[in-house]
């Protein structure tokens, strides 16, 4: 599952997964359906995409179904962090974190944190 990236729905899914699990179909059905107006359909259609492409995995007891996450948050967010770089910035961190700069899109804090994780990042590299 190395290059497989997460579609926005099956984002909205792993978040509920990630987030508590395991989760009955019913329970995501109730949380997506608050979060984003989804229908009982959408989600159980969604679910079984996702487990067709191996993201989550079910196990059934009786008659519930109960999902897991098949992937972790951490390596989602790494694919998908480096798919958007590549995409958008051809692959460069300092060209989008000068695009946000320009735009006025960091607050100080922001910054401040920046730097910090720069400093960490000079410091591992020694």
């Amino acid at each position: 599952m190395e290059e497989l990236t997460l579609t926005n729905s099956e984002w909205y899914v792993m978040d509920c997964l990630w987030e508590r699990a395991p989760q009955t179909v019913m329970e995501l059905v109730a949380a997506l359906g608050e979060r984003l107006g989804w229908a009982k359909s959408t989600t159980i259609t969604t679910l079984r995409r996702m487990e067709d492409k191996g993201l989550v995995r079910c196990e059934v007891e009786g008659r519930t179904r109960h999902y897991f996450p098949a992937v972790e948050r951490e390596g989602a967010v790494l694919r998908e962090t480096r798919s958007f770089l590549d995409k958008v910035y051809g692959g460069s961190v300092g060209l989008m974190v000068s695009a946000m700069a320009q735009d006025k899109a960091l607050t100080k804090a922001e910054i401040r944190e920046l730097y910090e994780i720069l400093r960490q990042a000079v410091e591992g590299a020694k």
